[in-house]
């Protein structure tokens, strides 16, 4: 009976498991096809089950986040990632940071997410505007906005005016239609349909209608977009294709783009944009003012990430050329939507890639002269710690509306009225003239950089006939200029367009340019016995302000090495240590200083001792290095502070020659006798080869051997009947220290 049970609760513990595994894979299944709302609710029956993990908590918390349910999104994504090293989950976690209002713990988990993706355009936008909140307050021109009229509590967004400003097409979740009453599966909240509000001159309400059914289908219809003329609209609706044709590979129902004729207030001839596709969606259309160009939303591949802005010419004929991606000055991995372009050529867009205040924020790019100079976030108004998104404006460009979720208002999204109080800060221009330092003359063709604060190459250009260059720059940030010319040297200048005067429209700022004088070093080398040129000689000259190398180099077959200077101008004053080095020849190094006062080659050999010498058996090194006599106290044989300096050059060169033997030999002048003479002067050779023997290699090379009196350099003899009659600098002459190479 007990076998029996235990198999039962077995059996029934399978069965759980199993239909556990059946309720994750509907979750997925929802999660998969952005039904997020439902699969929020089933992933949190499986929170705590055998089922659950990190992965599926990761799926539950971005739910809660795409149905806004941002509380509930940080709690999971606060244990998400303390369970995963996923970067994208460290970056959603600092998006529902921010939203709920926790901007410093949003900031240190955007530093992570740097850390493990610094390539990333979002991690670039962060790492490039640290102080974001500040730069947004002080940027953004003065807006007041006002809750429109007309929300109601379902969703409502994108309000988009006619062309004759007569009336605003919006779109709502709303349903006037008594027998539709179709939820959509990520948020549980109604499909979108098109309305149009008749407005009069101070824009009130005066008549309100759902456009008809030819227009609103079964599922999501706008944003929209009237073409200049008014002869045609485009429109973003759900795939409309039939049967397995409606969704992609995964199930999901893609966005697609269509245009219609007007025709007696009709839209009529409805048809595709020639870049929809089933795969993936295009929507958020925008025409420029002149009708040349349309811009509009994409996450087809190849773009940036989620998705892009992208611009299309329009045709005269209502055809369409080549899509082309406005490129990452806008674009991120993150979600780039809903372009909007204004009466001044600005394109307002909303972004959740670039540094803002929570959520989609919206951005302008900036439109002056001819071209787009800058993206500036909207501030503080247009923009909160939640979504504010589908910006459109009137004819005048200062006055418009926008659509945002943040709290306060009537339903999930609310439109809201605007009117700019203050322009924006146009982007900025940087003029300039390359010039000669010495005679201000012109430097036409000269080349010239723009490198941001972290030396990063922005752009360059050509200088033209009259030095003129000029660089468009954002505002609020350091640059640098650098130019060049052949025969002349770099010219740098900064550039910073922080705490600028109002209205600053342009910085003057020229580039000096000084021509190269033509500065060079030239080494002739030659044996110091024999005054032979010497090859094969290793040249080491270093600047001892720099450390920087000058030359580094052998000597060619002439015994020479040469090096331009191209970095010195008229008046540097040059320090410099020069070290020669050759097999079989003493390591010599030299200092040397000059100041650059006329131009031409500095041949070292004329001012410096460039011989080098020759290293073999029976040669003194007292001889060739510069070493000075030895002193010992009267009668002692102590090495003092000053012999242990000179014995140390010894050191050096038995060190820079480990094979090199020596024999150290002392020797006095005739005065005393001959027995303490050569006792005392071995005693001192001794004591001097010991010094020596603690400090190199091998010590047992060097040994130290006293010869008195024996030794004589010159005839000053003076033992027994000889009296000396020599002078005091004869007898120096006997008394020296001699280190004699017995072999190399």
């Amino acid at each position: 009976m007990k076998q029996i049970s235990i198999t039962c609760l077995l059996l029934l513990a399978v069965h759980f498991v199993q239909a556990q595994a059946g309720k994750l894979r509907k979750a997925d299944n929802y999660y998969n096809t952005l039904a997020f709302a439902l699969a929020a609710d089933q992933y949190e029956g499986l929170v705590g089950s055998e089922v659950d993990s990190p992965e599926m908590q990761s799926k539950l918390a971005y739910s809660y986040f795409r149905t806004e349910q941002f509380d509930l999104a940080e709690k999971t994504y606060a244990k998400v990632v303390q369970q995963s090293s996923d970067a994208e989950n460290m970056y959603r976690y600092a998006q529902v940071l921010k939203i709920n209002g926790s901007y410093a713990a949003s900031d240190e988990w955007m530093n992570k997410f740097a850390a493990l993706k610094p390539a990333d355009e979002r991690a670039q936008s962060f790492i490039t505007q640290k102080n974001y909140k500040e730069s947004i307050a002080a940027s953004a021109p003065n807006f007041s906005i006002e809750n429109w009229q007309n929300n109601s509590e379902f969703t409502d967004f994108g309000a988009y005016p006619s062309v004759d400003q007569s009336k605003l097409y919006f779109l709502s979740a709303r349903s006037e239609r008594s027998m539709i009453h179709n939820n959509w599966t990520w948020n549980n909240d109604r499909f979108l349909e098109v309305h149009v509000a008749e407005t009069n001159s101070a824009n009130e309400i005066v008549n309100q209608e759902l456009l008809p059914k030819r227009v609103n289908k079964r599922f999501h219809e706008g944003p929209i977009c009237f073409y200049p003329n008014g002869k045609w609209v485009i429109f973003t609706r759900n795939n409309m294709d039939n049967g397995g044709k409606r969704k992609d590979k995964q199930g999901i129902q893609n966005l697609k783009l269509y245009i219609a004729d007007i025709r007696d207030g009709k839209w009529t001839n409805e048809r595709e944009f020639k870049y929809n596709s089933r795969d993936y969606s295009v929507g958020h259309p925008s025409f420029t003012p002149d009708g040349k160009w349309m811009y509009f939303s994409s996450d087809k591949p190849g773009g940036f990430g989620g998705a892009d802005i992208y611009k299309v010419a329009v045709n005269q004929d209502g055809t369409f050329g080549e899509a082309m991606n406005l490129g990452k000055e806008i674009n991120t991995e993150g979600q780039e939507m809903f372009p909007w372009v204004s009466s001044e050529g600005h394109l307002f867009f909303s972004s959740d890639g670039l540094v803002g205040l929570g959520g989609l924020d919206l951005f302008v790019y900036l439109f002056d002269n001819g071209n787009f100079t800058e993206v500036v976030n909207c501030g503080t108004v247009l923009n909160s710690t939640h979504d504010d998104f589908a910006l459109s404006t009137l004819k005048d460009g200062k006055e418009g509306y926008f659509s945002s979720n943040r709290p306060g208002g009537k339903g999930g999204d609310d439109i809201y009225h605007f009117q700019q109080q203050t322009p924006f800060n146009m982007g900025l221009l940087v003029k300039g003239i390359t010039k000669d330092k010495n005679s201000s003359a012109i430097l036409a063709q000269s080349k010239v950089y723009l490198y941001d604060a972290s030396s990063q190459k922005l752009d360059s250009v050509v200088s033209d006939e009259r030095g003129n260059f000029e660089f468009r720059l954002k505002r609020d940030s350091d640059y640098r200029l650098l130019g060049e010319k052949p025969d002349y040297f770099s010219g740098k200048a900064p550039v910073t367009t922080k705490n600028l005067p109002a209205g600053t429209r342009v910085l003057n700022q020229d580039l000096i340019l000084e021509k190269d004088p033509g500065f060079a070093l030239l080494a002739r080398i030659k044996d110091g016995k024999t005054s032979e040129l010497l090859d094969s000689v290793k040249v080491e000259i270093k600047d001892i302000r720099t450390d920087k190398p000058v030359i580094n180099d052998l000597t060619d077959g002439k015994g020479e090495v040469f090096q331009s200077l191209a970095e010195n101008k008229m008046g540097d004053v040059l320090n410099y240590t020069i070290k020669l080095s050759k097999p079989g020849y003493l390591t010599k190094e030299i200092r040397y200083s000059v100041a650059l006062t006329q131009a031409g080659v500095i041949e070292l050999d004329k001012a410096l001792d460039m011989t080098m010498d020759k290293l073999s058996a029976g040669i003194d090194l007292a001889t060739v290095i510069d070493i000075k006599p030895i002193y010992f106290d009267l009668g002692k044989y102590i090495i003092r502070k000053d012999a242990a300096k000179e014995l140390d050059k010894i050191v050096k060169v038995m060190t820079d020659y480990p094979t090199m033997v020596i024999e150290l030999g002392s020797h006095t002048d005739c005065r005393g006798s001959i027995a303490s003479n050569e006792k005392l002067s071995d005693n001192r050779a001794k004591a001097s080869a010991a010094y020596i023997k603690a400090r190199i290699q091998n010590p047992e090379r060097i040994y130290g051997k006293g010869y008195g009196e024996a030794k004589l350099k010159n005839g000053c003899a003076c033992e027994g009947p000889v009296k000396s009659t020599c002078s005091e600098t004869e007898h120096q002459e006997n008394r020296r220290t001699e280190f004699i190479i017995q072999k190399m």
